[in-house]
């Protein structure tokens, strides 16, 4: 008799490799839930430091990394010490596995860490034992595409390209169920804020889905589910784009400016609950500046910042043209977000 071959082991996430164009995201780290809440940058810098120490991300050494390519298209290194700063103090839960039974484990996200003085300098930094553990049992990941981490222009639009990236090649599965608190704790809305479905709708999930569905090789709905009169429940969907599609997202993607994401949700239906962004918004007065659009997002997370912006280019028509137009548009942001709280 042939004796049994043993099981084959399941692929490890530690095991897989990135390209040139791609990193590797573990699967257990997408699906998290923040306790304290992050922001687009905050999770843009922990993703590039999960891609810097990825040859040795399960191993308890000290990883190394140049500030300015944390820091992009910023010149100064303040928003990176910020960012530090909330990623060390970041708890986060995680869905696991502890005696063959599902468990959330709750983790930091970010070791101890040592930045230069120097705005040219290093910064030195250390995965938590415990994370580092999670890291090396999964087995499920999503491959991010950089360009396109980099193009998402909110918190929401990433977490979803994640999401969709971590499921998009599930054969037998093309959709997926979550309550509604838990697509909130997903997507890291803060407490308190976003708490009815229609705001949660038109200000985080129809422009995150939009910018997703335009920037990535897959398109996604999501779709509510109620439980008598309430919404309790929604339905993520995901398909991956034909080859006409995929040429919209190339040409996209080529757009460089502030306003990539206003011209690419042009390649996808308005959602019904959205108010469309005005046609003249990018050939109207002079550009903002991307610190600006930063600002606006960590003064007044859950706000669809180029909505705010077409409300303000829309109050400005006829009016004699600022002198420093990004002061403007963070006053106008204030009083808009004064009146109309979320």
């Amino acid at each position: 008799m042939k004796p049994k071959s043993p099981p084959k082991a399941a692929y490890r996430t530690v095991d897989a490799r990135p390209s040139r164009e791609t990193m590797i995201k573990p699967g257990e780290l997408v699906d998290l839930i923040e306790v304290t809440p992050l922001t687009l940058a905050d999770r843009r810098i922990y993703n590039q430091l999960l891609e810097n120490a990825w040859e040795a991300i399960e191993k308890p050494v000290l990883h190394v990394i140049a500030k300015s390519d944390l820091r992009g298209s910023h010149n100064s290194n303040d928003r990176i010490g910020e960012s530090i700063e909330r990623l060390m103090a970041a708890i986060v839960k995680v869905e696991t596995v502890w005696d063959g039974k599902p468990a959330v484990e709750r983790v930091q996200l970010l070791g101890g860490n040592i930045e230069a003085a120097r705005a040219d300098g290093l910064f030195e930094y250390e995965i938590p034992p415990r994370l580092r553990k999670v890291i090396s049992n999964s087995t499920v990941f999503a491959r991010l595409q950089r360009e396109i981490m980099f193009a998402l222009s909110s918190k929401y639009a990433l977490t979803l390209y994640e999401m969709v990236q971590k499921r998009g090649n599930l054969r037998w599965r093309s959709s997926e169920k979550f309550t509604l608190e838990a697509m909130r704790g997903v997507l890291g809305v803060p407490k308190g804020k976003l708490t009815s479905w229609s705001n949660l709708r038109l200000r985080a999930i129809d422009p995150a889905v939009s910018e997703v569905s335009a920037l990535s090789d897959y398109m996604v709905e999501v779709h509510p589910i109620k439980t008598g009169r309430s919404v309790t429940h929604v339905e993520l969907r995901w398909w991956r784009k034909d080859g006409e599609a995929t040429g919209q997202v190339e040409r996209a993607l080529q757009y460089a400016s502030t306003g990539r994401r206003a011209r690419a949700e042009g390649l996808v239906e308005t959602p019904v609950n959205a108010k469309p962004r005005p046609a003249w918004l990018d050939r109207t007065g002079e550009p903002l500046k991307q610190e600006t659009y930063e600002t606006a997002r960590l003064r007044h997370p859950g706000f669809d910042i180029y909505f705010v912006e077409g409300e303000w280019r829309t109050w400005m028509q006829g009016k004699d043209a600022p002198r420093d137009p990004d002061r403007a548009f963070l006053a106008f942001f204030k009083t808009y977000a004064e009146a109309n709280p979320i």
